[in-house]
């Protein structure tokens, strides 16, 4: 269930339409509320939405595929500039783009790291690399930059004392990671689900960290709605919220086989010609909080990071990127 480069510049036009626009629109009621969310979905996987809808936690509202994201810093430019209702996103990329101007929020978690569902920082088992320190002048491949991953090598650089710059970070497509880590033209390839699985059982490399052992369990990405689609369809937002809270909980209510099997036919059913093999690795949902209830520390923390490096364009706190107003569970206690 997973899913990042800074927003370009013409993303970044495109949002400052989007505020003007939002500006200058009509007042929140003033017609009907919309009873369909466009979104973006992942091959060969199930989002969490999609998985409510099938067990029919969104009644009258109903989810319309617009094709597949490429990345999570892509898919909530698309929900920031009207092209989707909402999309979802490491929590660091939705810091980047509300400081950008973005007009959205984050809504709810869906995506995190447990004991089941974590991404590795993998090395050959002949590696010299063992230390922190032992990373500079390395390269790390890693699905995209800006993201999850990328904040995770530089966290642990950061507690070992070593500076983000001397080490390189790469973009590597998830597929080829692993053969461009025995290929020799990373140091050390970055793993996660299906992919490290397989990785292990080839053998012949080992571990050097994992975002676990840097940040212990937590929720990791958020889906966001944008400010505008938040006041004129509060019915639909909280709707979108507590199906997508409620499913989350499904998962955990409910067998592994069960669950995977939901997944299987979800796919089989929606015919998009797409593989569904790596469903039945599924482990958990890997959110810390109930439901995706959102926690304050899941948004400072990237809030510090990127305030770190300079990468804030003006200073945030974390009520000015997620609510949980519209959270079934938000009186529950973490």
């Amino acid at each position: 269930m997973r899913h990042g480069p800074p927003a370009t510049v013409a993303a970044l036009a495109l949002l400052a339409a989007v505020v003007l626009t939002a500006a200058c629109g009509p007042a929140a009621g003033a017609a009907a509320e919309t009873k369909e969310l466009r979104y973006q979905g992942s091959a060969g996987q199930v989002t969490f939405p999609e998985l409510a809808e099938d067990l029919g936690y969104l009644g009258d509202v109903k989810l319309t595929w617009i094709g597949n994201t490429t990345s999570g810093p892509q898919d909530i430019q698309a929900a920031a500039t009207g092209e989707s209702d909402f999309g979802g996103a490491f929590d660091g990329a939705i810091v980047k783009l509300v400081a950008a101007g973005a007009p959205i929020k984050a809504v709810v978690g869906y995506y995190g790291v447990d004991k089941d569902s974590y991404n590795g920082f993998y090395v050959l088992a002949n590696s010299p690399v063992r230390t922190a320190v032992d990373l500079k002048g390395k390269k790390v491949g890693m699905n995209t930059l800006g993201a999850h991953h990328e904040a995770v090598l530089d966290e642990y650089l950061h507690r070992n004392g070593v500076s983000s710059t001397d080490v390189e970070p790469v973009v590597v497509p998830p597929v080829n990671t692993e053969q461009a880590l025995r290929a020799g033209q990373i140091d050390v390839a970055v793993l996660g689900g299906i992919l490290r699985d397989k990785a292990l059982e080839h053998g012949g490399i080992r571990p050097l960290f994992s975002d676990v052992d840097v940040f212990g369990a937590f929720t990791a990405g958020s889906y966001v709605l944008t400010n505008r689609f938040l006041a004129d369809n509060p019915k639909t937002s909280r709707t979108f919220v507590e199906s997508t809270a409620k499913a989350i909980e499904w998962t955990r209510t409910h067998p592994r086989e069960e669950v995977i099997a939901r997944f299987a036919k979800i796919i089989a059913e929606r015919h998009r010609k797409e593989d569904a093999s790596a469903i039945k690795y599924w482990k958990s949902a890997g959110v810390a909080g109930k439901g995706g209830l959102i926690a304050e520390q899941e948004f400072t923390t990237w809030i510090d990071w990127l305030d770190r490096q300079g990468q804030l364009k003006k200073k945030l706190s974390a009520s000015d990127v997620y609510t949980n107003e519209l959270h079934p569970f938000r009186a529950s206690a973490r």
